[in-house]
């Protein structure tokens, strides 16, 4: 059989991606449908995605320990097919359960095992491979969690429309295909070290020592809770705040939302080698909480909507922007930093959007107020980098003596 090469392994990360983008959204789209069927709470729904991205913090947490003594290729194959076996709980354990929460549960930490995995795993094998311009195919590579939100909602609400919303349990077990499919493919790709030889990677207690590394940790909770906020809700936002109807909520909530952020990324893949990262993370981050403005406090529910993606086209760098300057900032972080920063990367995704179900329990459902408590995030990181860019540009001017008269 003839070896395969660097651009099957850019494949399978791809589809990796995508595999990621259906364990972090197909959920979301049926959380009216959680709520309605089985009564559970929007709290409770909301602590659906605490499990979910709980369970990734704890894989990332200690991915850093096992993943380079195992292997990344051993490591990839049993994230999708953690995948494949939560998305095929999640149709079988609300109806066997006594509790249809607990099933739910337990289905989306199975799940979100292998989207931790994933999380650690893709970002560090694609940053190996022998390519020259890294932040751009970081970009392009973060581009297909977009693609795969966007196949995943349009593909959805096709299902409901055509088979009813009450067959949601097949649809999972029709997605469970694509990461078994992808771990077949996983175990054939060639793999290539991190690392160069001779040289030792970074170890994690070093990085906690490190400034610049809790710097990128803020920037990273900031990004995730800044992207999750909005797409973890924007079906409900959609449905519930604005008041349309479930298939125009979900192709113009998060279907929109992930089409913005999916275009953002492969611009940023396009030109983003000649853009400086600060510099684009800070104007992104801006545009971010202008987006959470229109969401929170538009008086029309369309423009509730354009605010929608106003943050998915802000938010599209945040993520891949963020760990492409860490990389380049911290070249022998080695697998510690990015399983380090995807960790911090979940906490953000955890915190998020569970503050904005509880927030809109506690004012009566009221998904505007709970969106609003979300503007802080993007807030954060603004100023953040803001503070980063001052005094470094004071450092430098002390440094050339551009201060002395």
């Amino acid at each position: 059989m003839k070896k395969l090469g660097s651009g099957h392994t850019l494949a399978a990360c791809f589809v990796g991606y995508i595999t990621q983008a259906i364990v972090v959204n197909f959920a979301p789209l049926l959380f009216v449908t959680f709520n309605q069927s089985y009564g559970i709470s929007l709290t409770l729904i909301g602590l659906m995605i605490t499990v979910n991205f709980g369970v990734q913090l704890l894989v990332d947490l200690i991915s850093a320990k096992f993943v380079d003594k195992l292997g990344y290729r051993p490591c990839a194959v049993a994230a999708h097919l953690f995948c494949c076996a939560g998305l095929v709980l999640l149709a079988i354990l609300p109806d066997v359960l006594p509790s249809p929460a607990a099933g739910l549960f337990i289905a989306s930490a199975v799940y979100a095992a292998g989207g931790g995995l994933i999380e650690v795993l893709i970002s560090p094998i694609v940053e190996a491979c022998p390519y020259q311009k890294k932040k751009s195919v970081m970009s392009l590579l973060h581009s297909f969690y977009s693609w795969g939100q966007v196949a995943v909602v349009a593909l959805s609400t096709l299902f409901f429309v055509l088979a009813g919303i009450d067959r949601w349990l097949i649809l999972s077990l029709i997605w469970a295909a694509v990461p078994l499919l992808n771990a077949v493919y996983f175990l054939f790709v060639p793999i290539y070290p991190l690392v160069e030889e001779g040289e030792e990677p970074v170890k994690p207690g070093s990085l906690l020592r490190s400034g610049m590394f809790w710097f990128f940790v803020v920037l990273m909770l900031c990004a995730g809770s800044a992207e999750q906020s909005v797409s973890q809700w924007a079906s409900a936002f959609a449905e519930e705040g604005l008041g349309v109807s479930k298939t125009t909520g979900d192709l113009l909530g998060p279907c929109m939302f992930a089409a913005m952020m999916g275009s953002a990324r492969v611009l940023f893949a396009r030109f983003g080698e000649k853009l400086k990262l600060r510099t684009a993370l800070f104007a992104a981050s801006c545009g971010c909480a202008a987006g959470y403005i229109l969401c929170a406090f538009s008086p029309f529910a369309w423009l509730g909507l354009v605010g929608c993606g106003v943050v998915g086209l802000s938010v599209g760098i945040l993520w891949p922007g963020t760990i492409s300057f860490a990389s380049s900032r911290m070249p022998r972080g080695g697998t510690a930093l990015f399983a380090l920063l995807a960790l911090a990367g979940d906490v953000g995704c955890m915190a998020g959007p569970s503050a904005v179900g509880a927030v809109a329990d506690a004012f009566s459902g009221d998904l505007h107020i709970g969106i609003a408590f979300g503007l802080f995030f993007p807030v954060l990181m603004a100023v953040v980098l803001l503070a980063y860019s001052i005094r470094k540009r004071r450092k430098k001017t002390f440094l050339t003596g551009e201060n002395l008269q």
